[in-house]
């Protein structure tokens, strides 16, 4: 006789069938005995193989997307919250002529690390192409633009000098791109709150020369922001000596409900205040969303590949009836056939998960690697910056996550097991040895 249980007597390493503990060395060796198919049973064998692959691509998928949305939200956080303030300051009843002051009371208020005054308007941008597009100038003052290190520290061709002068502003590389400009030539601004005449408002228009170009890494800031020394930015626009608003920094974004009360009493008159929280409410919202469901998605691939081992076990059970007898005749428990079934179903859930963690983690690391070899292979643009706003595909991998989408692949495989070891567990010896 060639079957495992044939081939395994009773009382192997000196201890009987019947009396084995519970996942003892005996039902662990027939356990990995049945996952090695023999020729006549490669059907059987191909199937768990199915379940492997599926489990482990199941998984790495799983982990991959999460990782990914996990980047988007931390990239276009640590991004958007880099140029623009955690708390906006806005007048109410008086314009802020006082900013300066209101800027420095601001500062000393704990948790609060920067206090900016701007100036802002939308204007027409146009350069050496004769092409116009539409930017947002931002006035600010050149102390200001230093301690902003999301613009000064990544400045890639030019200089500050220019700037701090009150002579130059700063673009972004991809608007550079779309005016055709570099650092040192003119762009023209054309505004249309321009001066005030007996026939109307004349458009103001005005060159300015390039000081420097910088690049965030966000395609929806590099082609759309201006920036303009304060001063210069409140003759432009018609705000000699006031700002429009005053944009707050803080060491904690998530702590801003308790910074509000205490910059309302440093400022000492009636303020409009509102929180990044408000600004981008929308944006975030969607994108929790999607991250949701895009996890109960993803998890259905997991679930089918758990219902291939149900199928693989249940034919394995077939197969294996007379087996199943034999165990039972020298003294198996049903409770040791039913853990035997259980353990090879469990073994093939444990390797596809901890393989997918494995493939998942490669693929997470190198992510822009694969990125941009498939946009080679496909000679497309894979990943575009103009829709999706950033450069790269960024991938943050969360412990949390990765160890709930562990437990979750490891227990559907487990629950998967149960049935087919359970009925494994009911065979008749009687039956099963009949026709032997």
């Amino acid at each position: 006789m060639t079957s495992a249980a044939a081939d395994t007597p009773a009382g192997q390493n000196g201890e009987k069938t019947g009396s084995a503990k519970p996942f003892s060395a005996f039902e662990r060796m027939v356990a990995w005995r049945y996952l090695h198919a023999r020729r006549k049973e490669a059907f059987i064998s191909v199937i768990a193989g199915f379940s492997f692959v599926g489990i482990m691509l199941g998984v790495a998928t799983l982990i991959i997307v999460m990782a990914v949305m996990n980047g988007f939200r931390t990239e276009l956080i640590s991004r958007i919250l880099g140029i623009n303030g955690h708390m906006i300051v806005q007048a109410v009843d008086t314009p802020l002529s006082d900013f300066a002051d209101l800027a420095k009371k601001f500062e000393g208020v704990e948790g609060v690390t920067m206090a900016i005054p701007l100036v802002e308007g939308q204007t027409l941008a146009s350069g050496r192409l004769g092409a116009g597009t539409g930017a947002l100038v931002r006035g600010i003052r050149a102390e200001d633009l230093l301690k902003l290190k999301t613009v000064s520290g990544n400045i890639r061709s030019g200089d500050m000098v220019g700037f701090t002068s009150g002579q130059g502003i700063l673009i972004g590389s991809r608007m550079a791109a779309d005016l055709g400009v570099s650092a040192g030539d003119t762009v023209t601004l054309v505004s249309p709150e321009g001066d005030v005449t007996p026939m109307g408002v004349n458009p103001r228009v005005k060159a300015y020369t390039v000081s420097g170009i910088f690049e965030i890494g966000m395609s929806e800031y590099d082609s759309s922001i201006i920036y303009m020394p304060l001063e210069e930015a409140q003759l432009y626009f018609n705000a000699e000596g006031i700002v429009q608003s005053i944009e707050l920094f803080v060491s904690d974004p998530d702590k801003i409900d308790e910074i509000r009360p205490k910059v309302e009493a440093a400022a000492g008159r009636q303020l409009y205040i509102t929180d990044w929280r408000q600004r981008n409410q929308t944006f975030f919202s969607a994108l929790q969303v999607e991250r949701n469901v895009m996890f109960m998605i993803l998890t259905l691939i997991v679930l089918v590949a758990a219902l291939n081992i149900i199928s693989g076990l249940i034919m394995l059970v077939k197969d294996k009836s007379s087996d199943i007898g034999i165990l039972r005749t020298m003294g198996a428990s049903s409770g040791a056939v039913m853990r035997i079934f259980f353990m090879t179903g469990a073994a093939i859930g444990t390797a596809g998960t901890i393989a997918g963690v494995a493939l998942g983690v490669v693929v997470c690391l190198n992510i822009e690697s694969i990125r941009q070899f498939f946009s080679w292979v496909s000679g497309t643009i894979l990943f575009d910056p103009e829709l999706y706003f950033l450069s790269q595909l960024p991938a943050d991998m969360n412990l949390g996550e990765t160890v709930t989408v562990v437990i979750m692949a490891l227990t559907l495989s487990f629950l998967a097991t149960i049935f087919p070891a359970w009925r494994a567990s009911r065979l008749d010896p009687v039956q099963a040895l009949r026709y032997e």
